[in-house]
Parts: structure tokens; C-alpha cells; sequence
């Protein structure tokens, strides 16, 4: 069933209303930005059909078996630890949220925005319609503001750099993600009022609502790690990141800086070298190249640098091993790839979790998009657990104190409807 609406804004609000009354609910937003590769401005799925809950061991296998036993609409998220199943690699840092490794559901509703056409596809669509346009316009509750704790002190993070640029000193590693968390052990929000604030605060091209049995991920994520359209493959890496500024002189200025920034280029190219590698493992052969290099892409917060690497897929290969093939993704890994990933382990203080993997769907004509959970909220409403991680890419010429900076930067929107500090 196809509906067109007057006020689109309106149903857009209305419709993740209705949909988080379910216990399982995904809300993808383009929020206006367009690419080449986008399939839907948004996508609403509610209720789950069936579903799958899975940990680090033969998780990639069980979804290739739910995927062949669910060959429609599917949406849900592989969390980084799956780095696990992937590798001869561990997590044993503290987990507060609880999270398990991977989650997809099969919806009992879907509906697909694209342009002014909403598409309803339900056993029931009138009544799917008539229940979101019924909804009450959303009251703003009031809500204390809250404080997140770092893991690290500054001066921590500081000393912990300067050891991490040491391996890299010593040729151990090139450049990796180091990534810190953010916390609170009590906290008491209302996910949807802040999701819907931490939209209009940071509208971005993979936005997320994600909820199952009361956990929540509330995402402002700008990067896709991994998306297919009929046979070709697509990932997106972004290396490199400047804040935006009220005065546009000065703003096209700190653009062109990230532009032609050593630093913030080498970080990029090297990073783009490891997903052309990645994707090699799925490709046809010579078939991988750069479709972008060294993209600036504007933002509400920030600037992004953003490269476009390609494939086509090779035959016969399913699309869990073409995730799987590339999986975690390598702006939040590191070069060399697992080397990066123990040393992480060891200097991080957080298992990660959902951050660094990555929340998306599969369709019914066989492809699939997934973005990369990072400027996102994660919160376990049963143990009132609140996290958020930021993270930054660390290099030879890393300049320790500033990538502390990065990492409030990247964290500003959240802190901003959080309202602490």
C-alpha cells in the first residue's frame, strides 16, 4: 500500500512514536542527505516476526541461516566484538550495557519513505496508517540533566596515546582507532525524546533509533561500513574530522584545512588501503577501486573526510560472508588490521560492543546496507546503564592532546542533549 501525506515531517514523528511501542523497533533517517546508493529516504520497521539473538562463536553462521529462512525485509546490528568469531582475538574489558553480539529481527511492519510515497507493507496497512496518524503529537518530558563519566582522565588518555605511538614508533602497528567510553551507571532517560532531539541537534545520513526488550541504540552515525547494490559492493570510510563554524569564511577555511591536512590525508589514505584490502577477499578479481578519494562532506557539526572504495561482488557469494569478509570496519580497527585490535584490547578500558559495528537490513532483492555505530547513545533501561564512546585515529604524527579534543568534538552533540557535562 502506497500513501502520499501533507505534512511529512509529522507522520515521519508519528510513525517512530507508534513504532517504539514495540518491543523491537528500527528507525533508519537519511535525514535529507542523498547519495548515489541510497534505496529510501527512511525506514520504519516494528515488531518482530521472528528474531535472532546470538554471541561471538558461531553467530556469522546462525545469521546466514536465519537470512536463507528469512529472504525478505530484515533489519538488526553486529556488534564489533564479533571481531571474535572473526579472528583468534578476546574481549574482556567491562560491559555495562549487556548488549549481546548480534540482533536482527524480521518485522511484522515496514514502511519505506522515499521522496513523498510511503509505502506500507503489512498484513494490515489501514490499520497501520490509521494507528500512527492516530498518535498524539509527542510531549517534551522533562528530564535532569546527566553527566557522563570518562573512563579516562585527560591526562590518561594523554599517556596512553603517547604509548600507543610507541608500537607505532616501533612498526607495530600504522595507524589505529583508540576509543574511550563515556558513562553512567544511574541514569533515568526517555529514549525517544532524546533521540528525537540528538536529530534535530545532528541530523546525519545513517541516523538510529534501534530498540529490542527495553535496550536502545540512539545513533547519529555520518559513515556506511558496508552496503551492496545488485552485484557491487560499497564502503565508505571517514578519516578525518574539523568542527564547524558560525562564520562561513572561517568555515570554508577549516574545510579546505581538513583538505590538505597531513595528518588527517595519511589517516584516510591508510584506511582506505585496508578496506581495498578487505574487500579483495570478496571481490572479483581487479575489480576493487577508489570511486572517491579524500571526499569533504559537510555536516551540522562537522566536517568529514570520506572515501568511496568498490567492488563487484564475486559469484555465489552470500552477503554474510561478504559482512563478515569485511568485518569490524577498518576506520575503527586499525592497520595492520588484528594487530590493531589485540592492542586496542589491551590500552582500552571498554568493551565496545555495539559501538564500532554496525546497524542496517537486508531486503528482499538481495541487497543490504549497514552504517557504522559510532555518535551514538546506548543505554539498557533495566540496569539504567547510559554509554557513549568516541574514538580517534592515532598515527605517527598523532598529536596526543588533540585527539583528546577530537574525541569532545565527536561527543558535543550528545553532551548537548544529555544537557551535563
Amino acid at each position: 500500500m502506497i500513501v502520499q501525506v501533507q505534512d511529512l515531517p509529522d507522520f515521519k514523528q508519528k510513525a517512530l512514536q507508534w513504532a517504539s511501542t514495540f518491543n523491537a523497533a528500527c528507525y533508519l533517517d537519511s535525514n535529507g542527505f542523498s547519495d548515489p546508493y541510497s534505496k529510501f529516504d527512511t525506514l520504519i520497521a516494528a515488531g518482530a516476526q521472528s528474531q535472532l539473538i546470538a554471541n561471538a562463536g558461531t553467530a556469522f553462521e546462525q545469521l546466514e541461516q536465519f537470512r536463507k529462512d528469512n529472504p525478505g525485509w530484515m533489519t538488526g546490528f553486529l556488534g564489533y566484538d564479533l571481531k571474535n568469531e572473526v579472528e583468534q582475538l578476546t574481549s574482556e574489558n567491562v560491559d555495562g550495557l549487556q548488549f549481546p553480539d548480534l540482533y536482527f529481527f524480521v518485522p511484522q511492519h515496514l514502511i519505506l519513505i522515499k521522496g513523498t510515497d510511503i509505502e506500507i507493507i503489512s498484513d494490515k496497512p489501514e490499520e497501520v496508517l490509521k494507528e500512527i496518524t492516530a498518535q498524539s503529537p509527542l510531549q517534551p518530558k522533562h528530564q535532569s540533566a546527566i553527566t557522563l563519566q570518562p573512563r579516562f582522565s585527560r591526562e590518561e588518555y594523554i599517556d596512553t596515546v603517547n604509548q600507543i605511538k610507541a608500537h607505532i614508533s616501533r612498526g607495530d602497528i600504522y595507524v589505529t582507532n583508540f576509543c574511550q567510553e563515556f558513562f553512567t551507571e544511574d541514569a533515568d532517560i526517555d529514549p525517544l525524546s532524546f533521540f528525537m532531539q540528538l536529530n534535530e541537534v545532528s541530523p546525519n545520513p545513517f541516523s538510529t533509533f534501534f530498540k529490542w526488550d527495553g535496550n536502545y541504540i540512539l545513533g547519529a552515525s555520518p559513515e556506511r561500513f558496508l552496503a551492496k547494490r545488485d552485484s557491487k559492493l560499497i564502503s565508505q570510510p571517514i578519516k578525518g574530522t574539523a568542527k564547524r563554524l558560525d562564520d562561513i569564511t572561517a568555515d570554508e577555511r577549516a574545510k579546505q584545512a581538513l583538505r590538505n591536512h597531513p595528518k588527517e590525508l595519511q589517516e584516510n589514505v591508510m584506511v582506505v588501503d585496508l578496506v581495498r584490502n578487505d574487500l579483495t577477499r570478496s571481490a572479483k578479481p581487479g575489480t576493487v577501486k577508489t570511486e572517491e578519494l579524500f571526499g569533504i562532506h559537510s555536516f551540522k557539526q562537522v566536517h568529514q573526510m570520506i572515501s568511496t572504495v568498490v567492488c563487484e561482488v564475486q559469484d555465489g557469494l552470500s552477503n554474510v560472508q561478504a559482512i563478515k569478509n569485511t568485518f569490524p570496519m577498518g576506520s575503527m580497527t586499525g592497520a595492520p588490521k588484528v594487530s590493531c585490535m589485540q592492542l586496542m584490547e589491551h590500552y582500552e578500558r571498554s568493551k565496545r560492543g555495539v559501538y564500532s559495528g554496525a546497524i542496517g537490513y537486508f531486503s528482499p532483492d538481495d541487497d543490504f546496507d549497514f552504517n557504522v555505530v559510532i555518535r551514538s547513545l546506548l543505554y539498557n533501561s533495566a540496569n539504567k546503564y547510559l554509554s557513549f564512546h568516541a574514538g580517534g585515529a592515532i598515527t605517527y604524527h598523532a598529536i596526543a592532546e588533540n585527539e583528546y579534543e577530537e574525541c569532545l568534538l565527536k561527543a558535543k552533540a550528545v553532551m548537548e542533549v544529555l544537557g551535563g557535562k
